[in-house]
């Protein structure tokens, strides 16, 4: 990859869109094998407002969501997948393992390791100051 992307980039990959795109930078593409991106976590993210009141925590299935839109950013660079969506297909051993709190700016990793047609599994982690918030193996399939 020359260069980060930025949202703008972004935004012409993936079709996400205000409140629901959940990812602000690339910084390492790898299409189709490797992408690493960051979230940063604001007061002003909706979903704050009832998780939970005097408590702000993310969500952790939109964390999950992030890792998922970072990794469709990978698949969707391929130039037989520019315009179409990713979509997910399923979630295996999901766990969550730090709460994410406004302030912080979520490190999202995601490995595709394996892509057959239209369909493909990534490897993906989010941390926070190198500490291991969440990870799952993400399923999905391009439409």
């Amino acid at each position: 990859m020359d260069k980060e992307l930025n949202i703008k980039d972004i935004m012409e990959i993936l079709p996400h869109r205000y409140p629901f795109l959940l990812v602000d930078k690339i910084v390492q593409l790898e299409p189709g094998k490797k992408v690493v991106g960051y979230k940063n976590v604001t007061m002003d993210e909706y979903f704050f407002q009832g998780h939970f009141p005097g408590e702000p925590v993310m969500p952790g299935v939109l964390i999950i969501e992030a890792l998922a839109q970072t990794g469709a950013v990978a698949v969707l660079s391929l130039d037989k997948f520019k315009g179409k969506i990713a979509y997910f297909a399923g979630i295996n051993k999901a766990r969550f393992r730090r709460k994410v709190v406004p302030g912080d700016t979520l490190k999202l990793e995601v490995e595709l390791i394996k892509l057959k047609g239209s369909a493909g599994i990534g490897s993906a982690v989010a941390t926070v100051d190198g500490e291991k918030a969440a990870e799952a193996e993400i399923m999905f399939v391009i439409r």
